[in-house]
């Protein structure tokens, strides 16, 4: 497959991790929420000291001479606490809130940009759900990562006042912090796998429900709703399983902490009062030191910022998946003067393992027709889509005008090509807008001759506010759909024309209708049509017929006519 140079090369964050980029995009906010966090976890370490400095002049002056002055600073803290609390809860969501909307911008920027093999990899739910839900738990990466690590500054802190104390102190609950580093490990370590589990068993029923609401119409007419709920909850067993493994681990580490964390406090105090009665502390610092204890083995607070931290990162690693899908590269070049001339050279595509189109050698002539038929499953679509570069070939070349297509920029690739569907996506607020969707300029003259070309604008007129109608608001049946898409196509001046059974919705009036306006729509301009009518197909300048991936023969409709194989291509296809 020919390469080219990206011509619009990638920003530094498009290939970092989502959770390392979305850390260096909130920076700033990050290391404001780090300090505030770190701050209140310094004002909890002083607490202990000044409680125990105040005991001791209450316990030393009955009169209470020198006290108020430490009390007053204990109360000082506290509201400073309380501030610094309340200060640290707003700018944690605001930090989560800015890196969600820009992974969730990121996200449908790079999705958009691969084009549909996204949606054929993935799936619209799974898409959905990492796009929606996912984003939302990577998004709380920055602010967890920054409580988690003023969080451990509490511990180290408090080890470190432990030992200011008294050496003695800081050993004993030192000789129990491997028990606490290994609880930890094995915490991070079993919730990973199971948030990885859970959110895997969320995209699969995602996809399910995606998939039943697209085709509800058919599970009505058949009366299988029953059958598709099972469907869709199939996964629900496994997410309820991985759900529960994901509350016995938090429990099982909470059960050891709670064995192990009271056994270091007590420890503590218990050489406290052994100090104490040697004279070496006084009543305040044990008091003190009772509390560093509890401070250093919070497992708990370091559990729950794990547990989150967890969650965002198997978040973060499903969308590392979503932008590790290489998005197409464009080159540099612009087209020289021409009518459009479409040549395929050796092409071969693949698509889950199979070939569907084999060494394919194709020639349309600039401004011609060309309608391209064969049984379903010939490699038709992917035909189209590797013509308007929706799709690239796995081996070989296409250009237009002598130009491969990925050597051109992005603007003049789209510029010179206009694409129609089958279904198309009825895409703006208005019918106007849906008309004119992608042109770089789309004049109201210009969207009502596409729509007249396309027999659209009869009916568009008779919609309540005609071309400014909602499209929510107006009642389509699919051939006006499919008319709508042709209008928007031909709305464009477009160098090449594809179209992917885009007029197989119509009734055989308008089909005849609209082919001829195409053919002398845009006399300049290449036209290619996948076609299922004979109609369609004699129309046109010449058929290409693929057969089994390969070309099996290019000619007139008459010329292939005479070939039994050919009759039958239109037999099958109720043509």
């Amino acid at each position: 497959m020919t390469t080219a140079t990206h011509d619009r090369p990638a920003a530094p964050e498009d290939t970092a991790s989502p959770l390392r980029a979305t850390v260096r995009r909130t920076g700033a906010r990050t290391a404001a929420l780090f300090l505030v966090a770190t701050a209140s976890t310094g004002l909890s370490l002083a607490l202990p000291l000044v409680l125990g400095r105040a005991l001791d002049l209450l316990l030393a002056r009955p009169d209470g001479s020198g006290a108020m002055r430490w009390v007053l600073w204990c109360a000082g803290l506290v509201l400073l606490l309380a501030v610094l609390d309340a200060v640290e809860t707003v700018l944690g969501a605001a930090t989560t809130a800015r890196a969600t909307a820009w992974l969730r911008y990121r996200l449908t920027r790079h999705l958009l940009a691969v084009g549909p093999r996204a949606g054929e990899r993935f799936g619209s739910g799974e898409l959905v759900t990492r796009l929606v839900g996912n984003a939302a738990q990577a998004g709380t990466a920055p602010a967890a990562l920054a409580a988690l690590l003023a969080a451990l500054a509490g511990p180290v802190g408090a080890v470190v006042a432990l030992g200011l104390l008294d050496p003695w102190l800081a050993a004993v609950f030192l000789a129990g912090a491997p028990g606490l580093f290994l609880l930890l490990r094995a915490f991070t370590q079993d919730s990973s796998r199971c948030a990885a589990d859970y959110q895997d068993a969320q995209g699969r029923i995602a996809s399910g429900l995606a998939e039943a609401i697209g085709g509800s119409r058919t599970i009505a007419a058949c009366g299988t709703a029953d059958r598709e709920v099972a469907r869709v909850l199939r996964p629900l067993p496994g997410l309820a399983a991985a759900g529960r493994r994901m509350w016995h681990v938090q429990g099982r580490a909470a059960a050891r902490a709670v064995a192990l964390a009271p056994l270091l406090q007590l420890g503590v105090v218990a050489v406290a009062g052994v100090l104490l009665v040697r004279d070496r502390l006084t009543v305040g610092e044990m008091l003190a030191a009772s509390r560093y204890a509890v401070l250093a083995a919070g497992v708990g607070v370091l559990v729950g910022q794990l547990s989150g931290l967890v969650r965002a990162r198997a978040s973060a690693r499903r969308l590392g998946e979503l932008l590790a899908e290489p998005a197409p590269a464009y080159g540099s070049r612009l087209l020289p003067p021409g009518q459009g001339r479409l040549e395929l050279r050796g092409v071969t595509a693949r698509r889950g393992g199979r070939t569907l189109l084999d060494r394919v050698d194709l020639v349309v002539p600039g401004g011609s027709t060309l309608a391209v038929v064969g049984r379903s499953g010939a490699g038709k679509s992917l035909l189209a889509a590797l013509a308007g570069r929706l799709a690239d070939p796995d081996d070989g070349t296409v250009l237009l005008d002598g130009v491969p297509l990925p050597e051109l920029t992005h603007d003049e690739l789209r510029r010179a090509i206009g694409c129609a569907f089958e279904r198309p996506a009825l895409l703006g607020d208005t019918v106007a807008d849906t008309i004119g969707f992608g042109a770089r300029t789309a004049s109201p003259g210009r969207i009502e001759a596409g729509a007249a070309a396309a027999r659209a604008d009869t009916f568009v007129r008779r919609l309540p506010d005609s071309y400014a109608t909602p499209c929510r608001a107006a009642p389509l049946s699919g051939g006006e759909r499919q008319r709508l898409g042709l209008a928007r196509a031909l709305a464009r001046d477009s160098r090449l024309l594809v179209l992917d059974d885009a007029l197989s919705s119509l009734d055989t009036v308008t089909e005849h209708q609209v082919t001829e306006a195409l053919l002398s729509h845009s006399p300049g301009s290449t036209r290619v049509l996948v076609a299922h009518r004979v109609s369609t197909a004699a129309r046109a300048d010449a058929v290409a017929w693929l057969d089994g991936g390969r070309v099996r023969a290019v000619g007139t409709h008459a010329e292939l006519w005479r070939e039994k194989g050919y009759r039958e291509v239109f037999a099958d296809a109720g043509g």
